[in-house]
């Protein structure tokens, strides 16, 4: 039976792993045909908000579900009226803090736009403010259910609740562009269209719970003041300690919103140029988000099987699944920033129309590797119970991001912003992987695989750079090429870099089978080497 229920939380965990990469996905897809609605500095205006959004979404969808959840687990027949109290506490706890947020925001809109340095940012603001309150119940819900390992409700109301909102966005800009209105009026009417994304997700998760009969009432008898402080304590510190994790990039974001534009216009860029600025260099985002998801999910999903060996204690297992996970994501996360990095012109074409800020795009697509390996290490580290140790580091390189952004937009504008960045999520990897060595020895594998990881990105980098440049003799212009030119450097690209990995096999026949279509590539390497053997 603890066999039989082991697997049931596996499953249970890929399920909500695959739910997280279409999520993922439609998030960062949306924003390609949005940017061609409303242009640069559309993409601007929408961009300087969403961190708002994007903090208020991983609150109900990371942390404070997955600390709920962990009361749920936990909960036993005999303790059910204690159970009770904790979600009851929980639920009070968020419905406090989802309030707080949405005043915050929406009585403090003026002085935060004006901190921006665009005071015609408030009303968008104050839209996205009503974000908070639906985080209390999409929480609880979503924990409770996780808790029990009923993860169906979660992974239907996370897809449903973007399929409508990333609809409802691109469908009321278009409408509100077509119709003559101005740029920040279809951002603040693409943003009250992502709050149709979240009452629909609420309403779903509303009727799961009126299912399965765990309404419960919002306020219960012998729930003491202490009970509350308790549960209050665990949720808010512990909740917020795993949500940093899941939103480091927007954190991220949200130091440009507030300095980037500010400095350039600062630095002498007239405040036109300067939105147009923000919004090209805005584009690398959904370019991240894309490759972060190509090189951490296939990760990630190793992570739930970690947690359950250190509950165990077979440290053997642990160190085995904690090795690939970090191998796979430097793998797939070199790959991935070292490609894009190289085909971003192309890309950048293809995706928004002109190739305007390929070079600041270029050092951006670097983030992908650092953020690939601080998800699985904070992921890591969280399923051995070290909780806050990521969050610390983060807010770390936080503090180097901002002072980045101080010392060198200035100097080199949006490329210094971008130089930040990657300073900034540098540090946070180096830290993590620091900590993480502690427990598994993971430098050592690292150290080892640099000469092979440099050999396969160098030789991506040279074929895909010849591959250009018979394009750039051609002397061929447009969209319609920078597609072909874009795509065919991707499957170049990559069938360069695979081939390289597994002739030095840098991964072994395990990992090989993570990777994407890697039972194909298992195949194809144990037909090379019967081959090999054969000629010998």
């Amino acid at each position: 039976m603890p066999q039989e229920k082991s697997n049931h939380y596996i499953r249970g965990a890929m399920v909500l792993t695959a739910a997280a990469f279409i999520v993922k996905i439609l998030s960062a897809a949306y924003r390609v045909p949005f940017q061609n609605i409303v242009g640069d500095i559309g993409f601007y205006i929408y961009q300087q908000v969403y961190p708002i959004y994007g903090i208020g979404a991983v609150l109900a969808t990371s942390g404070f579900p997955i600390i709920i959840s962990k009361m749920a687990a936990e909960s036993e027949a005999g303790k059910r009226n204690k159970f009770t109290h904790d979600l009851q506490a929980a639920f009070l706890t968020l419905l406090i803090l989802g309030l707080f947020f949405n005043s915050l925001f929406f009585f403090g809109a003026n002085i935060i736009a004006r901190l921006m340095g665009d005071e015609l940012l408030a009303p968008l603001i104050k839209v996205t403010s009503f974000t908070f309150l639906f985080m209390p119940f999409l929480s609880v819900w979503r924990g409770y259910f996780q808790g029990v390992g009923n993860m169906v409700p979660t992974a239907i109301t996370q897809v449903t609740e973007q399929l409508a909102r990333v609809s409802a966005i691109l469908l009321i800009a278009s409408l509100l562009i077509a119709n003559g209105h101005s740029l920040y009026e279809a951002g603040r009417g693409a943003w009250a269209g992502s709050l149709l994304g979240g009452f629909i997700g609420l309403l779903l998760i509303t009727i799961f719970a009126a299912r399965y009969k765990i309404i419960f009432p919002l306020i219960a008898k012998g729930l003491t003041l202490r009970k509350f402080y308790r549960t209050a304590h665990i949720v808010l510190v512990h909740g917020t300690a795993m949500c940093l994790s899941g939103m480091v990039l927007i954190l991220f974001q949200f130091i440009d919103s507030f300095s980037l534009y500010s400095l350039l216009v600062h630095s002498g860029i007239e405040t036109e140029q300067a939105k147009a600025l923000k919004g090209i260099f805005d584009r690398g985002q959904p370019l991240i988000q894309l490759g972060t998801v190509a090189a951490a999910s296939f990760s990630l999903a190793l992570v739930p099987l970690i947690a359950s060996a250190w509950m165990k204690g077979d440290t053997a297992v642990l160190q085995t699944k904690a090795i690939n996970a970090v191998k796979i994501s430097t793998v797939i996360g070199t790959g991935a920033a070292v490609g894009l990095a190289n085909i971003m012109r192309p890309t950048n074409a293809m995706l928004f129309e002109n190739s305007d800020g390929s070079s600041v795009l270029s050092i951006l697509a670097i983030a992908i590797f650092f953020s690939s390996l601080i998800m699985v290490c904070s992921g890591i580290l969280q399923g051995l119970g070290h909780v806050f140790a990521p969050a610390k580091y983060i807010l770390i390189g936080l503090a180097f991001k901002a002072t980045g952004n101080l010392i060198f937009v200035p100097l080199y504008g949006t490329k210094g912003a971008a130089l930040a960045t990657i300073i900034g999520l540098a540090m946070v990897t180096i830290l993590l992987i620091k900590k993480l060595n502690k427990r598994v020895n993971i430098i050592e594998i690292l150290s080892k695989m640099i000469k092979n990881l440099s050999l396969a990105g160098a030789a991506m980098t040279v074929i895909l750079q010849l591959w250009m440049l018979l394009f750039t003799l051609a002397n061929v212009q447009g969209r319609l090429w920078s597609t072909m030119i874009a795509l065919s450097s991707v499957s170049i690209g990559g069938a360069v870099f695979l081939a390289v990995i597994l002739r030095t096999r840098l991964l072994t026949e395990e990992e090989i089978t993570i990777l994407p279509f890697g039972s194909r590539l298992s195949l194809i390497n144990a037909n090379r080497k019967r081959e090999k053997r054969q000629s010998e």
